[in-house]
């Protein structure tokens, strides 16, 4: 079933970013914070990242995207707003989740830094052992 009447709200993350994503049906505008997704993330790389749900999905300029994003740094910010875009698309399409899920495209990223422990430089550098 295929919603098109209204805005689809979706969350991803990734390390410490957040992005929050609202996607309604139109020309393929994505908009960042305000800003073009040319200017907020100028690598080719990272916006090939980014579009890799709607590639694989075949919508690329078929839904306008407005997203906030929250903490983090390019990387991060790039790999939640993917997180969000894919978990959108689940939303506007249920068919589309197959696909998505097969290329781990809705699974969270789990992986974030290590808190540093007491009593250690960092979060598993020790100082150096001194027998006497």
């Amino acid at each position: 079933m295929v919603k098109t009447s209204e805005e689809i709200w979706a969350t991803g993350r990734r390390k410490s970013a957040v992005a929050r994503v609202r996607m309604k049906p139109g020309t393929g505008i994505m908009k960042i914070n305000g800003r073009t997704c040319e200017d907020f993330f100028p690598t080719e790389s990272v916006r090939g990242y980014i579009n890799q749900p709607l590639v694989l999905t075949e919508n690329s300029g078929k839904f306008d995207i407005h997203a906030n994003i929250d903490g983090g740094g390019l990387v991060g910010q790039a790999g939640a707003l993917r997180h969000a875009i894919a978990r959108a698309l689940t939303k506007a399409d249920d068919s589309l989740r197959p696909a998505l899920k097969a290329s781990g495209m809705l699974t969270r990223d789990a992986r974030v830094k290590e808190r540093k422990k007491p009593g250690q430089p960092g979060a598993r550098k020790r100082f150096q052992f001194s027998k006497r």
